[in-house]
């Protein structure tokens, strides 16, 4: 999860602060706010005692796989590698873990599964990074101004009113925890108790852990008995600016599932082209969507979707995904802006490409007569100049 908020845009820093503040009195400065939340003194100094910055904090956030990557081959790793073998056998194992899961929160136990294998191997790769010092140290450099300062005080919630030791209190470096990597805002929101015994472990309880990633994808809105979406064939003759309309309106376009499943018989479906027009092209539905808020990133979601149809037996979808250059942050931020420049409204100018920047990006597309994908790649940026 926590590779969203990096989504937002990466920055470089050395370990010194720019602000000219030591990490000793950025952290003992944390303290007043402690004590307004209710955080005792006890608890603060136990987390904080001996806690220096974490030197490997300057390479670690730039090294962000779902941004810099091809999307094809970061899907294709994901959902077709490693992730697949092991999860077929934790899914048969767990099966009534995985149905108890559906009734409660009506998701789809396959996603939760899915998500469960992207973020840490199933288990196995939860991190052993101390949490404080990771938070620690992303607050004192300013890093997303005060989000990581907000993130050190939840965590000394979770400390001291969760039935948890400071040793256990380890993650990703960037401050993650348990086998679904909640970040301590997220674990104090959507955590839940799903074996009943008094505590909410991420760390140790698979149930805990798979009962608050699903919990949490009914919170974001996901809706029962709704699918993800579904790779599509579309015939030559549609109209490349048809967006979004019910599954019954694709079907009576010629468009085609890749595998011959039927249209849901309700709902709606958004056409999404992840690598342009040139690549494969899918149905989407608001599910996706709340999928990739668990990680702000279309390879990300991508990969949980299909690696999710994999577990539940469906053939593997084999298609060619282009492969060269994307654009990278900075020339993805100058889409953005000469979008702005142009009249088309855009969410956000971070360099995120998210489904209202693709928007953007197709209603432009339409008035250029080019074929509308909402794709952002080096042809349209210079579509955009011109």
């Amino acid at each position: 999860m926590i590779r969203s908020l990096f989504a937002a845009g990466l920055c470089t820093f050395s370990i010194q602060s720019a602000y000219g503040e030591s990490f000793d009195a950025y952290v003992k400065a944390i303290k007043p706010d402690a004590t307004k939340r209710g955080i005792l003194s006890k608890t603060f100094d136990l987390a904080t005692r001996g806690l220096k910055p974490d030197p490997k904090m300057d390479k670690l956030t730039r090294k962000q796989p779902e941004l810099v990557k091809p999307i094809g081959g970061y899907i294709e790793r994901r959902a077709n590698g490693g992730l697949l073998k092991t999860g077929r056998g934790k899914v048969k194992g767990l099966r009534q873990t995985f149905k108890a899961l559906e009734r409660a929160y009506g998701v789809d136990p396959y996603v939760v599964a899915a998500i469960w294998g992207m973020e840490t191997g199933y288990g196995r790769g939860i991190g052993n990074s101390d949490v404080f010092r990771s938070l620690a140290t992303l607050g004192w450099k300013r890093y997303r101004k005060d989000f990581f300062r907000n993130e050190f005080l939840d965590a000394l919630t979770i400390l001291q009113n969760e039935k948890v030791t400071r040793k256990q209190m380890i993650g990703s470096w960037a401050g993650a925890m348990g086998q679904t990597q909640f970040i301590p805002s997220s674990f104090l929101k959507f955590a839940v108790d799903f074996n009943k015994d008094g505590k909410r472990d991420l760390w140790r309880s698979t149930s805990d852990a798979l009962g608050s990633t699903a919990n949490y994808l009914t919170q974001k809105g996901w809706k029962r008995s709704e699918p993800w979406g579904m790779p599509v064939l579309l015939p030559k003759s549609l109209p490349r600016h048809v967006l979004t309309q019910s599954w019954s309106d694709w079907a009576a376009s010629g468009v085609k599932s890749y595998d011959g499943t039927q249209f849901p018989r309700k709902g709606e479906a958004t056409l999404f082209m992840p690598a342009g027009h040139e690549g494969p092209t899918f149905l989407i539905t608001e599910n996706y969507e709340v999928i990739r808020d668990y990680n702000s990133s279309d390879a990300y979601a991508l990969s949980g979707a299909l690696l999710a149809d994999r577990l539940r037996g469906k053939a593997r979808f084999k298609t060619s995904w282009p492969t060269g250059k994307t654009l990278n942050k900075a020339e993805r931020m100058k889409v953005q802006a000469l979008l702005v420049k142009k009249g088309f409204p855009v969410p956000n100018r971070t360099g995120r490409i998210l489904k209202g920047v693709r928007l953007a990006i197709r209603d432009f597309q339409v008035t250029i007569g080019v074929t509308a994908d909402g794709y952002p790649d080096h042809q349209l940026l210079k579509q955009l100049q011109r």
